[in-house]
């Protein structure tokens, strides 16, 4: 441990307040693992020995794992019932044929059931103490040496506390699914004996499904948190397998996205989770006794709020089923870089922009909504090769010469940031004027095309030609 401390000091990093990332890097230097870092951490921080800090680590579950055992036996849940004890009897037909990671999906859905028999010692949230001490309860009945199962454990809960704090308000994504996620992608890679590298990697990629994802649809509606909370290990083992049995590039630093899922959690609550709220409302569950205390024009406002929300949702749904394609012919273009949003929708505008125009090319101006504009490395080939030769999405050679073959041409091209949401538009400029497209993006390479000079109709009728896909905007 003195060459961690060695290292530490060093680089003049407070024992108490190491990031993950630092936590990496010290591993890297010090040739140890991460849990080595973290363990030593909280003996420095706690003034214990590796032994006394193992077993505190271990023995923090025993009210967690009393509720899980209380999950998988006697007990019931008002949003998931007897879910526990049904997929833990002799019997009961396997999850996954990994006898490790089963268990720890079994497990961790009867903790969330024994939750709400006797509540947990919360973490980030009581979410993530569910796959917490599912996976937990995995290694003791599968991993005989307890040095193994505490390293695990000290990554797991290293995570975990750290996505504690960044929990402000509501959202599984720094909770149950989030913190889950991320918190067991380091403990299956620890187990798997895994690099600091590659456990960076897991936590990374575990991380990025969770983003804004909100708690909203579980807490209150029948059985949807299973699939989130059975989900953070699904993605944690992912994760962690990708991580360290691929070589798969990962470049982003783990304490900068663990610090973007924390910016992102406070906007979710804001924007995603209301929108959840009036689509789920009907489907909350209620306690009779409490309702009783309840008005009742309150009760028949929120009841008339319910029926126009389904109807709502229900012409919503309608008018997807009326505008889906056929089965026969499910698939839009093949769009060449990696994104049809990314690059298929602005390709396409760039396309008709394109087949507009009249005269020698001498300019493009491309202008994209952030979102866009920050993907431009890979759009704006697409949107040129369009632009210059009228090139469709799947032109793989035209998007991998387009770059060269403008700077041989002497095309001036002008790249611009627009605030408006989804907006993309594309302006050529020749020997004989401009000629411009604006549309807002749709994925799948289709778009709404909403103006065009020097003649809309004009527009739409390339677009119909091109088999572009225009859709309404609403």
């Amino acid at each position: 441990m003195d060459v961690i401390y060695e290292i530490a000091k060093r680089k003049q990093l407070n024992m108490g307040e190491l990031t993950l990332g630092d936590c990496i890097e010290i591993a890297k230097e010090a040739e140890a693992r991460v849990s080595d870092v973290v363990i030593a951490e909280a003996m420095e921080v706690n003034k214990m020995s590796r032994s006394e800090v193992n077993s505190a680590v271990i023995s923090s579950f025993s009210h967690n794992l009393y509720a899980l055992e209380l999950g998988i036996t006697t007990g019931s849940s008002f949003l998931f019932g007897t879910i526990g004890k049904e997929l833990t009897r002799n019997g009961a037909p396997k999850i996954v044929e990994d006898k490790f990671l089963n268990k720890a999906l079994a497990y961790t859905l009867g903790t969330q059931v024994g939750n709400h028999s006797v509540g947990l010692e919360p973490c980030a949230g009581t979410g993530d103490s569910c796959p917490y001490a599912g996976f937990m309860q995995a290694m003791l009945e599968e991993i005989e040496d307890q040095d193994t199962i505490a390293r695990a454990c000290a990554v797991v809960l290293k995570i975990g506390t750290i996505f504690r704090v960044g929990k402000t308000t509501t959202g599984c994504n720094m909770e149950g699914f989030g913190a889950g996620a991320a918190a067991l992608a380091a403990g299956f890679t620890e187990l798997a004996g895994g690099t600091p590298e590659q456990l960076g990697k897991a936590v990374v990629l575990a991380i990025s499904p969770t983003i804004a994802n909100p708690c909203t649809p579980r807490v209150m509606v029948a059985g949807l948190c299973a699939t989130h909370i059975g989900g953070a290990v699904m993605v944690g083992k992912l994760a962690s397998h990708l991580a360290v049995h691929t070589t798969i590039p990962v470049n982003v630093p783990v304490d900068v996205m663990i610090s973007m899922a924390a910016a992102v959690h406070p906007v979710s609550a804001k924007t995603v989770v209301p929108v959840v709220i009036q689509y789920m409302e009907p489907f909350f569950k209620t306690n009779t006794a409490v309702e009783d205390y309840v008005t009742d024009d309150i009760k028949e406002e929120e009841q008339k709020r319910k029926e126009d929300i389904i109807k709502k949702a229900m012409l919503e749904a309608r008018y997807l089923a009326k505008n889906s394609n056929s089965i026969v012919k499910p698939f839009g273009a093949c769009v060449v870089g990696g994104s049809s949003q990314a690059v298929g929708s602005p390709t396409n505008t760039a396309r008709i922009a394109h087949y507009l125009t009249k005269g020698e090319i001498k300019k493009v101006k491309i202008e994209l909504y952030p979102e866009l504009f920050a993907r431009r490395g890979i759009n704006v080939p697409g949107i040129l090769m369009a632009a210059v030769w009228g090139s469709a999405t799947d032109d793989g050679k035209a998007y991998r010469k387009i770059m060269e073959e403008v700077k041989k041409l002497g095309i001036e091209v002008e790249i611009l940031q627009k605030d408006e949401t989804q907006i993309q538009k594309i302006t050529i400029l020749t020997t004989e004027g401009h000629y411009s497209v604006t549309a807002l993006n749709r994925g799948g390479g289709r778009l709404v095309l909403r103006d065009a000079f020097p003649d809309l109709n004009e527009a739409r009728a390339i677009a119909n030609r091109l088999n572009i896909d225009l859709v309404e905007e609403r």
